[in-house]
């Protein structure tokens, strides 16, 4: 069995504001930075084999500030970076409201493509092989994905036999925490969204289970 700690990364100043996408340049603001250093803190007695991360710069951060406490270096996984918005890249929420195509979206996210962007089915069937292969060359440990909210939740749908179209209804907030385990006989979803802090308590009291389930 493989663990998969999927965290997301902390505050940026696109936060509820710009569809930040893959564009480059949006790092963690004064707020993520908390997050992240207290995140690190309650996971710093978790035991966390390998820290994998999005390329993109925010995801980076998290990665390195969780990484450090273990004298690790996060690897670089394409995998888990950011869905691709397309034409959406950088745009406003309040300019996207006013986009036909976005209201499809948010109704209907397993079918509407994003302009010049992905399918979330392609999203959902990039990080589920992402999760097969490191689950496949990583039994018996427990790793850190550093990720992004609709990846993150295209991963739980997964995991859980969830329609992308409901995607909505699942929460993923920064610098939270969501828990996977993964091994020959299926998914187990262990935790959704957790605050740092009770994520890193509840993974103390509760080990993971023998690796050769």
């Amino acid at each position: 069995m493989t663990r998969f700690l999927l965290i997301r990364h902390g505050m940026t100043d696109a936060g509820g504001t710009v569809l930040a996408g893959r564009a480059a340049g949006w790092r963690l603001n004064a707020e993520g930075r908390g997050q992240v250093r207290r995140m690190a803190d309650a996971l710093a007695e978790v035991p966390i084999d390998l820290v994998y991360t999005s390329p993109l710069e925010r995801a980076q951060e998290t990665a390195a500030e969780i990484a450090a406490r273990r004298h690790l270096a996060a690897r670089v996984r394409e995998a888990l970076t950011e869905v691709d918005y397309g034409a959406w890249t950088g745009r406003t929420f309040s300019e996207l409201s006013a986009v036909p195509d976005w209201e499809r979206f948010n109704r209907d996210r397993g079918v509407v493509r994003i302009p010049g962007g992905e399918l979330l089915c392609e999203v959902q069937a990039r990080i589920a092989a992402e999760l097969a292969a490191l689950s496949g060359s990583h039994r018996g440990q427990t790793l850190a994905l550093v990720s992004h909210g609709d990846v993150i939740k295209s991963a739980l749908a997964h995991c859980l036999g969830a329609p992308l179209d409901l995607l909505m209804r699942l929460e993923v907030h920064p610098a939270s925490v969501s828990v996977i385990d993964l091994s020959g006989a299926g998914a187990s979803v262990v935790g959704v969204n957790l605050p740092a802090e009770a994520a890193g308590a509840g993974l103390r009291a509760f080990r993971s289970p023998p690796a050769a389930l």
